[in-house]
């Protein structure tokens, strides 16, 4: 990588997610305006816990492959390096393995030794324990002090490692790092400040690109490039028929932050209060005066999930208008029979079990903020199940059948007949997660909580 200072950095972007596929054109492209590094994002907790509790992916191995492909053949030929954070959707140590399985295929069938680096961010209770004796682990909001049966009863927990494991790894002499849990940022941060770019500029570009093509006017059309210097960064779409501008690049910094002015890092703080931001084009933005506040304690976040349960799911559709006219009263009318029938059939008592009834086509996503008056045209209604064990959440779904086919609303004096979207109607969806970690530990070594596990081509 030379010992010369670089003047600017450019970080090629294809996409929010590996796998989401893109136009290899754009990698073309990307690499052609002379990108030094592809970085790209692996996972999200965006979709909620199961993938963490269960260490599964979101994704599809064809999908990944297919990307992993774009990436390897265009990063080989430019001999840049490749960056995945977040691997197999939740950062699991399953997850790493799984995408460096795809990606040990995907170069034997390219004819390619890229050397890899895998890193680790699985974390064990025990060890964590030790750190919350200590007084190391501190909550975020709206979570409280963590206890230690907490840590004990998550199937898996992940640390969301910086910056710092990915530039060891490119250090030691990987052209492919794959990550797991990582900040969405630390992916396209690590290279340029590697290589010397200031803070500011690199956080912040590394916030801007992380989505790919969700800065620009048209995020479907592919990814992005960042430039990184001394005083700034510009960036500019894959897609030649895409544009950035001021508006569509300030807007990202309102996306999944609590503050749009700031965003924690394991080391420090990104400020943007003022940042500038200007079109040198009609396609391309320059950002000037972003600035980053190092913080007196270096904090890794947890993220962890357990099993609440077993769930099984019906669903049924309604278009009786004499329901649809008070849907609310017939919901209420299901939920006190099927108390009933469940307690008298199953002998269950209501902390034995729990369920959910949704009502799509009305209020199921706003609820009472739901703006629009009048009853529906259609409603499906969902029947949620959760119970400690899959029979139990399936014979209680099997006692509401009947009512979720027929049941009529208060004052008719027949059987309607709804439907059913699937026979049978029952679909068992086995275990159910819910995040119980928001907290972070202090560390004195950012590598500390991480493991690098470096190929054969790779320095130790």
């Amino acid at each position: 990588m030379g010992n010369e200072p670089v003047k600017s950095v450019r970080v090629l972007t294809p996409s929010g997610m590996l796998g989401a596929g893109w136009d290899h054109a754009t990698i073309e492209r990307g690499i052609a305006l002379g990108a030094d590094v592809i970085s790209i994002d692996g996972g999200s907790t965006d979709s909620g816990p199961h993938y963490l509790g269960s260490a599964t992916p979101k994704t599809t191995a064809k999908a990944v492959a297919r990307d992993l492909r774009s990436l390897f053949t265009a990063a080989a030929d430019a001999g840049i390096p490749v960056i995945v954070g977040s691997c197999g959707t939740s950062g699991t140590d399953r997850g790493v393995d799984w995408v460096a399985g795809i990606a040990a295929e995907v170069m034997a069938e390219e004819g390619l030794d890229l050397p890899v680096a895998k890193i680790y961010s699985e974390q064990n209770p025990a060890d964590l324990k030790e750190h919350l004796n200590a007084g190391r682990v501190h909550p975020l909001p709206p979570l409280g002090e963590l206890r230690a049966e907490t840590l004990e009863s998550c199937t898996h927990i992940v640390g969301a490692m910086g910056h710092e494991p990915i530039v060891a790894a490119l250090r030691a002499g990987a052209q492919v790092v794959l990550a797991g849990r990582a900040t969405d940022t630390a992916v396209a941060a690590a290279y340029p400040l590697m290589m010397g770019m200031p803070a500011g500029p690199t956080w912040h570009a590394a916030k801007i690109v992380e989505c790919g093509g969700q800065c620009t006017t048209n995020p479907r059309a592919g990814g992005v490039l960042a430039t990184i210097d001394a005083d700034g960064f510009t960036i500019e779409p894959l897609d030649p028929t895409v544009s950035c501008t001021p508006i569509t690049v300030a807007a990202h910094m309102l996306y999944e932050t609590v503050n749009p002015f700031e965003m924690r890092e394991p080391d420090g703080t990104l400020d943007v209060r003022e940042a500038r931001y200007t079109a040198l084009d009609d396609r391309i933005v320059r950002v000037e005066g972003s600035k980053f506040h190092v913080a007196g304690q270096y904090t890794i976040k947890l993220e962890g999930a357990r099993v609440t349960g077993y769930e099984t799911m019906s669903f049924a559709a309604i278009r009786d208008p004499l329901v649809l006219a008070d849907i609310d009263a017939w919901a209420d009318l299901m939920r006190t029979v099927i108390r009933q029938r469940v307690g008298q059939t199953l002998g269950l008592a209501d902390g034995e079990y729990a369920f959910d009834l949704r009502l799509y086509g009305h209020n199921a996503v706003l609820d009472d903020l739901e703006p629009e008056s009048g009853p529906p045209r259609e409603v499906g209604v969902m029947l949620l199940v959760n119970a400690p064990d899959q029979a139990t959440a399936t014979a209680v779904a099997k006692v509401a059948n009947p009512l979720m086919l027929h049941l009529p609303a208060p004052g008719m004096d027949y059987l309607p007949s709804f439907a059913f979207a699937s026979s049978p109607a029952e679909v068992e969806r086995g275990a159910a997660y819910e995040f119980v970690l928001n907290h972070v530990v202090d560390c004195d070594d950012p590598l500390s909580l991480f493991r690098i596990e470096l190929g054969e081509n790779t320095r130790a």
